[in-house]
């Protein structure tokens, strides 16, 4: 109760606030146009057709501009942050506002590593070849938009069946020589978190930086977290054709796990710890290096070298759920905790040229590349660390149980054609080459006798094709197909223990993305986007029981089957005017899919079962989220419903979980959030709102590796404000 209260009692203050400043700020005809005219089109937009020397045309894509919606920007709360996105899947797994773990059209959301992930146009994931997750996590505060293509755009980006997701950070202030400005928020949970940022231009100088800082105490006990984040970028204008971009950003955040629950926990109390001696902690780095050269009106070149450095830690006593972490009585101490650490050395190069011409009357673009990757992820695991219950990486042993490298080298060249057939009919088609290999070396203390693969080749050739097709000034028909792939990752040739054997001729996962669909306006004010999708995934990774020579059973971890996934989205947003002052706006952006093994078995106790037919692990048939937006004058307003149907958590499709609550089914949920902010002026703006507000107990997935199988409840209610000022 205490929570609307306090929520109530801050919309008063801004609507109070907002009563005593009309007046002064908000009283000129031309500065009403402008809030009203940027509230149109200020929340959801597409990318053009041409950008930073990648080709849009014909794809499904869509632009969250951050200053526009009223998420809760603080604690990265998915749901809110891509509401206007259909088949956004959000799985909170690891602590609000740490990480953000999203997939789309059934995809696998962990760490959103089935996307290309960038940030201004950097490539983020820790590795792409051994582990292809962003651990990088910048603060939701220093960016002005997210950028999403579905896969179809994969051969320009990178071969992920997700597609690519670009972070945008805010851009240098090229008015004034100095900006300051500083965000921070307060809220349930003791969170606290506070942002500050310089910029400015001087001439053909100009920079951007800032500085993070949050803790919060979490929702639930032993889930305590805290972060920091720094970034600078520095940007030269050599002159008007050639400009130079310097680029290093950290993150790192330490979080206490509390570990998972079993279905009875979670019924009982979803707030309570089953661990109060667990860690995670990632600590990265993206250094990178931008020359941007317009050669001449016809054709540009944009060279581009970064990194991805640093690690992933974590010190765990890790068991499931019905297992306790208990102190044994002959020696009055805990177990030892078990320490693994990932060190990441990635390395890119890119180089693009972007070229328009003409065949006869046909205007063309010609979009080609070149990126070269070497990696070399270090994976220490299964070290035995202390019985402390602190954060400590130290070994009570100092040999780890599994001490290797996994070294990837890959070039791929890329091109894409943009052909106009006439001036309402485009015609995209596309090529990218893949070659190259991983090779894992080192020491599994526990595996001595069967070898293990040492290499594994890349070599692909993917293509493509889009279309679009403009109906009138207003809407769009748009379409295509394209070619994907993932490769075997570090932990898929890891055996878990000694009875079990990795398949020698393991198979990179390959497939395609197609879609085809229809955006734009209609009746003057009605925006819309809808969509059909199929993606095609095969050779999907799994384990099966064999029996051996001697009859001995072990598990055989290899390709095991296929899946589709067919599915419509659907966006529809719809602004009016209520007075010449007041506007509102209605929204649905919802999924529907049917996601299914069309080829597959996998081990069940000591026998193979087929898997054939049944549906894929984690993928609801529904997700929508429905939204009320309200805007008078510099106030604006959202009510969010979401509803995610049910899932299951494997392959077999279990109904029943076990004790542990590893595998089961996970119940269908509904959240209502209301957010709101005021615009007093250029200078100040505050935001406030109540997640969750009904308070509803639920969770999203049921994972099968970290932070631990079992039930990971996501946040009941919780309030927060933010204060915004800039100087």
């Amino acid at each position: 109760m205490k929570h609307f209260v306090v929520c109530i009692y801050l919309f008063v203050i801004c609507l109070t606030s907002f009563a005593q400043v009309q007046s002064d700020t908000i009283k000129h005809k031309e500065l009403k146009e402008v809030i009203i005219k940027s509230w149109q089109r200020r929340d959801i937009t597409r990318l053009p057709d041409e950008q930073n020397g990648f080709l849009n045309n014909g794809k499904k894509n869509e632009v969250v501009n951050l200053a526009g919606t009223n998420a809760n920007i603080a604690i990265k709360t998915g749901r809110q942050l891509f509401a206007k996105i259909p088949g956004v899947f959000v799985y909170d797994m690891d602590g609000s506002g740490n990480q953000l773990n999203i997939a789309t059209r059934g995809l696998d959301p962990h760490r959103s590593w089935e996307y290309n992930i960038r940030q201004n146009g950097i490539l983020i994931n820790s590795d792409m070849y051994g582990y292809p997750a962003s651990h990088y996590s910048a603060p939701m505060e220093s960016y002005e938009k997210i950028e999403l293509i579905r896969g179809t755009g994969s051969l320009q980006y990178g071969a992920q069946f997700g597609g690519m997701i670009n972070y945008i950070s805010k851009k240098p202030d090229t008015s004034k020589t100095f900006t300051f400005e500083n965000i921070n928020t307060a809220g349930s949970f003791n969170l606290l978190s506070t942002y500050s940022a310089i910029n400015g231009t001087y001439k053909k100088f100009s920079y951007y930086a800032y500085y993070y800082k949050r803790h919060s105490g979490g929702y639930r006990n032993n889930s305590e977290s805290d972060a920091t984040s720094q970034f600078l970028q520095l940007n030269y204008h050599i002159s008007d054709r050639i400009s130079l971009k310097a680029e290093i950003g950290r993150s790192e955040y330490l979080y206490h796990i509390p570990g998972p629950l079993n279905d009875s926990m979670f019924n009982a109390n979803p707030q309570m710890s089953t661990r109060s001696r667990n860690y995670f902690s990632p600590d990265i780095y993206v250094p990178s290096l931008n020359l941007n050269w317009k050669i001449s009106e016809k054709t540009k070149i944009d060279l581009t070298a970064s990194g991805v450095f640093g690690s992933r830690s974590s010190v765990m006593f890790d068991a499931f759920a019905d297992v306790p972490d208990t102190v044994n009585r002959a020696t009055g101490q805990y177990r030892n905790r078990q320490v693994d650490i990932d060190n990441f050395n990635s390395k890119t190069i890119e180089a693009r040229i972007l070229h328009h011409y003409r065949i006869g009357k046909l205007q063309s673009k010609l979009a080609a590349g070149i990126v070269y990757m070497n990696n070399d992820l270090h994976r220490r695991q299964l070290g035995k660390g202390t019985t402390g219950a602190n954060y400590d990486l130290s070994l009570s042993d100092p040999v780890f149980g599994r001490d290797m490298h996994f070294k990837t080298n890959n070039i791929a060249l890329f091109a894409e054609n943009f052909f106009q057939i006439n001036p309402r009919w485009t015609i995209s088609p596309g090529i990218r080459f893949e070659n190259g290999n991983s090779k894992m070396t080192g020491e599994i203390k526990y595996y001595t006798v069967n070898p293990l693969p040492t290499a594994i080749r890349h070599s692909f050739v993917l293509t493509g094709i889009s279309s679009q097709f403009e109906l009138n000034k207003e809407n769009t028909l748009y379409g295509g197909i394209s070619q994907s792939y993932r490769p075997v990752i570090f932990k898929d040739i890891v055996p878990a223990s000694t009875y079990e054997q990795i398949d020698k001729k393991l198979k990179d996962a390959f497939g395609y993305n197609a879609e085809f669909g229809i955006r734009g306006k209609v009746f003057k004010r009605l925006q819309y986007d809808i969509s059909l999708f199929r993606i095609e995934y095969k050779n999907r990774l799994g384990t099966l029981v064999l029996q051996d020579n001697n009859g001995q059973s072990y598990t055989y971890k290899t390709n095991i089957g296929n899946s589709r996934t067919n599915g419509i989205e659907v966006f529809l947003q719809y602004k009016f005017p209520l007075t010449n002052q007041l506007f509102a706006g209605f929204f649905t952006s919802t999924s529907y899919m049917q996601a299914n093994y069309v080829k597959g078995q996998v081990a069940t106790g000591t026998i193979n079962k087929s898997i054939t037919g049944n549906k894929l692990e984690a993928v609801p048939d529904w997700i929508t989220r429905n939204g009320f937006d309200i805007l008078y004058r510099g106030f604006s307003c959202t009510i969010l419903y979401s509803y995610t149907s049910s899932s299951f958590s494997d392959a077999l499709n279990t109904v029943i979980p076990p004790s542990s609550g590893a595998r089961g089914y996970t119940p269908g949920y509904d959240i209502w959030d209301i957010n709101a902010s005021f615009r007093a002026n250029s200078m100040f703006t505050i935001r406030a709102g109540i997640n969750n507000f009904l308070n509803k107990k639920y969770f999203t997935k049921r994972p099968t590796f970290y932070p631990g199988p079992g039930i990971w409840p996501s946040d009941g209610r919780n309030v927060y404000v933010t204060i915004n000022i800039k100087i």
